[in-house]
C-alpha cells in the first residue's frame, strides 16, 4: 500500500475508473502535490460532480487525480448532471475511498425520496466504506412538471441527518463487529449553512441560523456554506449561529471567479448577488489569462481574510475544473507567507 507521501495517482484512478486504463488520459509520471496552504496549517478540500457517463470522461478521472496529489483534506462528491443521477457519484466516491488517500463525502439529497430508499442508500454507501456524508434537502427533479414526492418522503436535512444516525445505530446493534469498526472510524455528517439567507428557497439569514441549529440537535458535525463572496458576511453569520448555541465547525464555500459567464450563472441558480466590482473587473480583462489573474487574486485575497475570522477551512467549488482551484490556492498561500 502507498503511504499519502507517495500516492501516484496516475496509477490508481486510471487503471480502477469505469472503463479501465483507457478511461482516464494521463501520462504514466507522478502529479506532485502543490504546497498546501502554510503547510497544512489551514485545511481545504473540494467539491466534484462526476459527468453522467463515466466512461467517456477521461477529463473528469484526471481532474480528480490532479485534486487528489494536492492532498485535500476532502473531496465531496455531488450528483451528476441536474442531480438526477447517483450512480456516478457512488462510482467516484467508493473510488476515491479505496484508491485514494483522501476521506470522500457523499452529498445525499432527501427531496422526495422514501424512507425505505433514504435507508438503502445510506446502506450501500456504508457498505462500500464511506463514512461521511453532506445531508441536503435538495431540489426536485428538473424538467418534470408531473413529479410527485413518495407518500412518506423526508422534506428537510434535519430529518435526513436524523435517519441516517439512525440507519448507522441499527447496524452497530446488529453486528458487533461493526459496532467496533465504527468506534474506530466514526460516522460524519455535514449540512449546509446559508451566510446570505437562501434566495432561492426564500429564507432570510435568521431563518438559516434557525435551520443550522435544527440540523445541529439532529446530528450534524460540520457545515459547508453555500459560495460567499465577502468574509464580513460569513463572519456575520457564524456570530449569530454561535449566539444561538451552535457549536460545528462552519467551512466557507470558495468559487474561484475566473469568468463572468460563470458567475452569472452560480447568481441564477443561487440568487446570491455577486461583487459588481468583481463582475466589472472580470468584464474588463483583456484575455482570459487576465481575467484568470482576476479571480485568482480576488480568491486567495478572500480566504486570506476568511482565515482571519476563524475559518476553521475552504472549500472550493471546482466545477471540475483541477487548475482554478489550484492556483486559487496557491495565491492564497502566497498571500499569507507575504503577510
Amino acid at each position: 500500500m502507498l503511504r499519502a507521501h507517495q500516492y501516484c495517482p496516475a496509477r490508481t484512478f486510471a487503471d480502477t475508473a469505469p472503463g479501465g486504463s483507457a478511461a482516464a488520459e494521463t501520462d504514466d509520471t507522478c502529479v506532485h502535490p502543490p504546497q498546501s496552504l502554510l503547510q497544512g496549517k489551514v485545511a481545504f478540500s473540494f467539491e466534484v460532480m462526476p459527468p453522467r457517463d463515466l466512461t467517456a470522461a477521461p477529463k473528469f478521472w484526471a481532474t480528480l487525480e490532479q485534486l487528489v496529489a494536492s492532498r485535500p483534506d476532502f473531496i465531496s462528491v455531488t450528483y451528476g448532471a441536474a442531480g438526477q443521477d447517483r450512480r456516478g457519484a457512488r462510482e467516484v466516491t467508493h473510488s476515491i475511498a479505496f484508491d485514494s488517500p483522501t476521506v470522500p463525502i457523499a452529498h445525499f439529497t432527501c427531496v422526495g425520496t422514501s424512507v425505505d430508499e433514504v435507508r438503502q442508500i445510506t446502506n450501500d454507501y456504508l457498505d462500500s466504506g464511506v463514512r461521511t456524508f453532506l445531508a441536503l434537502r435538495g431540489d426536485p427533479p428538473a424538467n418534470r412538471p408531473d413529479w410527485q414526492p413518495a407518500d412518506d418522503a423526508l422534506t428537510c436535512a434535519a430529518d435526513l441527518v436524523r435517519l441516517i444516525r439512525q440507519e448507522e445505530f441499527s447496524r452497530c446493534a446488529e453486528h458487533p463487529s461493526q459496532a467496533l469498526r465504527a468506534s474506530l472510524r466514526p460516522l460524519r455528517i455535514g449540512v449546509a449553512a446559508f451566510p446570505d439567507g437562501n434566495p432561492a428557497a426564500g429564507t432570510t439569514v435568521a431563518q438559516e441560523v434557525e435551520r443550522l441549529v435544527h440540523k445541529q440537535v439532529a446530528g450534524a458535525d460540520f457545515a459547508i456554506t453555500q459560495t460567499v463572496w465577502s468574509a464580513d458576511t460569513y463572519a456575520t453569520f457564524v456570530r449569530e449561529a454561535r449566539a444561538k448555541g451552535v457549536t460545528i465547525p462552519i467551512i466557507p464555500g470558495i468559487l474561484p471567479p475566473v469568468e463572468a459567464r460563470r458567475l452569472h450563472r452560480v447568481h441564477e441558480l443561487t440568487g446570491v448577488p455577486i461583487p459588481e466590482r468583481l463582475l466589472a473587473d472580470l468584464s474588463a480583462a483583456p484575455d482570459s489569462a487576465a481575467a484568470a489573474t482576476v479571480g485568482y487574486n480576488f480568491a486567495g485575497k478572500l480566504i486570506v481574510d476568511l482565515i482571519a475570522e476563524g475559518a476553521p477551512g475552504i472549500h472550493l467549488y471546482t466545477f471540475n475544473q483541477a487548475e482554478p482551484a489550484l492556483r486559487t490556492l496557491d495565491r492564497a498561500t502566497e498571500l499569507l507567507t507575504e503577510n
